[in-house]
């Protein structure tokens, strides 16, 4: 059945596939964590029932995606070894010992203390419980701060030498290794996106809410603090991904060419390709909507900068322009619909109809699954704008695949198609099912869950981070 395919192509869309699944559950589990310590702290502080309502609410939920994650992770830290063992092989000094880092740090932090969080609210100390929950959150953090730097160090390798059998082994400092050029923008943008994700799920949540009843306090609460956060942090990202954006002109020029749609090179100044179509073949950007010399101010800061084009990279060094093009745009454009959003609402709170405008309840709850769909366009620009290589311009990834047959390959990716799909299915609808149900005065502690009943414990983490 599958001797038709490649199998490099189908270990890479294995891999794609399982870890877009499980990007989506640490995007939210990483932001939901927080949440909930802002959460405790202020019924801690103020001593309003409001806020233990909806951290009950919200732990439940907290509870499903974490697991989620868990399970997901699991499943795709497995391929490093099944359809990637030459890449293991050959970066196994370099990345192995930051996962390591990992699993001794966040994993043990999360472990340690995400059944207290979780169960322990009615059997230890206000203070103790608050503790936990903010270790949790802290575990998250460091949790994707191991996996941004392992990744990072992917597309901005430093701090390394090659042996004389090819393996990439730690130079005298590892500092320079996980502190690499790309780390910095990296973990900033991201964990900033797994932020804006929880507020705008929290945010439709909320909303929904109050479409059904304006009058429900625990929905106003929710959705006030969510578009807070919108219209607070939505700017920040913008400017963090311009950041982000710059650096990566930097270090990996041919993938914001690829981005920018630029085929060739302007000595004059480069245009903002707003829209077209990539015509790989022709080497141009068919139906062309662009403002001419945008790109050279938005990149050098200057209309006349020169930018280079994909005509100075040989081509089979070259990343899939139609893919990167298009998953930047929808990343971009989320971002600026969610600043749109969030400037609704403050626009909402000054003409105090915060609560009873059902236009702007209605935009959020479709703006729900927005931070989902980003953070997925984001991670595709990034790792396919990487291509062809694993280790960016040192190890290509024809090279980094284990020496398998197509069908072997195609048989675990039917299966993983089938499995996650039946369980993250399941779990996702009983989310869904948690979220429709509205936040209640003296919110029960405890739910019976089916993470719980199927005794699932938190994992190793490469599987708790963030790719």
């Amino acid at each position: 059945m599958f001797d038709a395919f490649d199998a490099l192509l189908l270990a890479r869309i294995q891999f794609g596939f399982t870890v877009s699944f499980h990007f989506i559950f640490p995007a939210f589990s990483i932001g939901l964590a927080s949440y909930l310590m802002v959460l405790e702290g202020l019924w801690l502080k103020t001593g309003r029932d409001i806020y233990l309502d909806l951290f009950r609410y919200w732990v439940k939920i907290f509870a499903i995606a974490f697991a989620m994650g868990v399970v997901s992770g699991i499943v795709m830290s497995y391929q490093f070894g099944t359809n990637w063992s030459v890449f293991s092989t050959k970066a196994g000094p370099v990345i192995g010992p930051l996962m390591a880092y990992e699993v001794l740090t966040a994993f043990f932090l999360e472990a340690g203390f995400l059944g207290v969080m979780l169960f322990g609210m009615s059997k230890v100390g206000k203070g103790l419980h608050f503790a936990a929950t903010c270790m949790v959150a802290l575990g998250t953090f460091i949790s994707a701060f191991w996996i941004l730097s392992v990744n990072s160090w992917m597309q901005t390798p430093t701090g390394f030498e090659i042996s004389p059998d090819g393996r990439f082994l730690p130079g005298p400092s590892w500092l320079a290794i996980i502190f690499n050029p790309s780390f910095p923008y990296r973990l900033v943008h991201t964990v900033i996106a797994a932020y804006l994700t929880t507020a705008f799920v929290v945010g439709a949540v909320g909303a929904w809410h109050l479409l059904r009843d304006c009058r429900n306090l625990h929905a106003r609460k929710m959705f006030s603090m969510a578009m807070w956060m919108a219209a607070i942090v939505a700017p920040v990202q913008i400017f963090a991904g311009d950041m982000h954006g710059l650096n990566t002109l930097e270090h990996q020029p041919a993938k914001v060419m690829a981005m920018e749609g630029h085929y060739d090179s302007h000595p004059d100044g480069a245009p903002l390709i707003l829209f077209g179509i990539p015509n790989s073949a022709e080497k141009r950007i068919d139906y062309a909507v662009e403002i001419p010399k945008a790109s050279s101010l938005i990149l050098k800061h200057d209309l006349d900068a020169p930018l280079a084009g994909l005509d100075t990279i040989p081509d089979d060094r070259e990343p899939p322009v139609p893919v990167i093009f298009w998953s930047f745009r929808v990343m971009v454009g989320i971002g600026f619909a969610m600043l749109g959003l969030g400037l609704w609402s403050l626009f909402a709170r000054m003409r105090k109809r915060l609560y009873d405008w059902p236009g702007l309840h209605r935009a959020a709850v479709l703006m729900g699954p927005s931070g989902f769909v980003a953070v997925i366009a984001g991670w595709i620009t990034t790792e396919v704008g990487r291509q062809p290589y694993t280790v960016y311009g040192e190890l290509l990834t024809a090279q980094s695949s284990s020496p398998l047959a197509a069908p072997a390959v195609g048989a675990s990716l039917i299966a993983f198609v089938i499995v996650y799909f039946a369980v993250f299915g399941a779990g996702t609808w009983y989310i869904l099912h948690l979220m429709h149900r509205p936040a209640v005065p003296h919110e029960p502690e405890h739910e019976p869950v089916p993470v719980r009943a199927a005794g699932i414990t938190p994992a190793p983490a490469i599987v708790t981070g963030a790719e």
